[in-house]
C-alpha cells in the first residue's frame, strides 16, 4: 500500500466536533433513561406513562447520537484516507459507535431495553475518555499497519468487544440482584429475573467468543505475513489469548460443569476487565510490536 496519502486536518477537526456532539446527545439520553429507571423503581404499578414516554425519548436520542457518531467516525476515516481505528482514540470512538449500534439493533430482537442507561453511560465514558486522554492528530499509517488485514483483524475485534460489553452489563446486573446487600433495592426490581439475565448474557457471549476466536486466528495469519511467524509471545498476543481463555473457561464451565448465576457472571466480568486492561494498560505501559496507541 502507498503510505503517501493526503491528510485532511480540517476534516479531522470537524470529525471531532461531530463526535463531541454525539457525546452530548448520548449524555442527555443517559440522563433521560436513568430518570425513567428511577420512576419505574418507585412506581406502584408495573407500567408508568411518564417512564414509557421517557424511554421513547431516550431511545430516540440514542438513535440521533449513533447517526451523528457514525458521521464523526466516517469523516475521521476520510480525513485520514484509511479505516478509522489505527490508534487508541480512533479505536475508542469507532468501538463505542459499534457498541451503540449493535445494542440498538439488538433491541428489535431481544428484550434488552432495560440496560439502555448502562450502554449509554458506558459510551459517554468511553468517548469522554478518548477525547480527553487519547486524542491525537490525524496521521498516516505506519508501514506495519498498511495491510488489508488491519480492516479484517481489528474490525472483528471491535465487533467482539461490543458483544462482550453488552454481556458484561447483563452479568453486572445479575450480580447486583443476587447480592444480599443490594437485592432489596427497588431499582433492581425493574430488571428481569436471574435466569433471563443469564440466558441473554450467554447469547451475547457466544457471539462475542466466536468473533474473538476469529480475531485471534486472523491476528496469527497477519503476524505470519508481517513478521514471518504466527506467534511470538508479544504482550498483546498473550493478552488476546488470555481473554480468549477466560471466555472459553466461562463457556466450558456453564455448559459442562453446571456453573450458573453469580459464579458465571463473575467470570464474564473478569473477561471484560481483561479486555479493558488489554486496551488501556497494555497499550499505554507495555512495550511490544502491537503497541499502536498513537500517544
Amino acid at each position: 500500500m502507498n503510505s503517501l496519502v493526503t491528510l485532511n486536518p480540517e476534516l479531522a477537526a470537524l470529525s471531532r466536533i461531530i463526535v463531541l456532539a454525539a457525546l452530548t446527545v448520548y449524555s442527555v439520553a443517559f440522563i433521560v433513561l436513568t430518570w425513567s429507571l428511577t420512576i419505574k423503581a418507585g412506581a406502584k404499578k408495573q407500567t408508568s406513562p411518564l417512564a414509557t414516554k421517557l424511554d421513547k425519548i431516550g431511545f430516540a436520542l440514542m438513535w440521533v447520537g449513533v447517526i451523528a457518531h457514525f458521521i464523526g467516525v466516517l469523516t475521521r476515516g476520510v480525513a485520514a484516507q484509511r479505516v478509522p481505528w489505527a490508534n487508541m482514540y480512533e479505536f475508542s470512538v469507532t468501538g463505542s459507535f459499534v457498541v451503540t449500534f449493535i445494542y440498538l439493533v439488538a433491541v428489535f430482537w431481544k428484550d434488552v431495553k432495560f440496560i439502555a442507561s448502562f450502554v449509554s453511560g458506558f459510551v459517554v465514558l468511553i468517548i469522554g475518555t478518548a477525547n480527553t486522554l487519547y486524542y491525537v492528530q490525524v496521521e498516516s499509517l505506519m508501514p506495519a499497519l498498511q495491510d488489508y488485514w488491519l480492516v479484517i483483524h481489528v474490525s472483528v475485534a471491535i465487533l467482539a468487544t461490543a458483544f462482550f460489553m453488552i454481556a458484561a452489563a447483563l452479568a453486572g446486573i445479575l450480580i447486583l440482584k443476587t447480592t444480599k446487600r443490594f437485592k432489596k433495592m427497588n431499582i433492581l426490581k425493574v430488571f428481569p429475573n436471574e435466569e433471563k439475565l443469564e440466558r441473554l448474557s450467554y447469547q451475547f457471549n457466544i457471539i462475542g467468543f466466536i468473533l474473538w476466536s476469529f480475531t485471534l486466528i486472523a491476528g496469527a495469519i497477519w503476524a505470519d505475513k508481517a513478521w514471518h511467524r504466527f506467534w511470538g509471545w508479544d504482550t498483546k498476543e498473550v493478552w488476546t489469548f488470555i481473554i480468549w481463555t477466560i471466555y472459553a473457561a466461562y463457556l466450558h464451565a456453564t455448559t459442562t460443569r453446571g456453573w450458573e448465576g453469580r459464579k458465571a457472571a463473575w467470570l464474564i466480568l473478569i473477561g471484560f476487565a481483561a479486555i479493558l486492561f488489554n486496551f488501556t494498560i497494555v497499550n499505554l505501559y507495555f512495550k511490544g510490536l502491537h503497541v499502536y496507541s498513537g500517544l
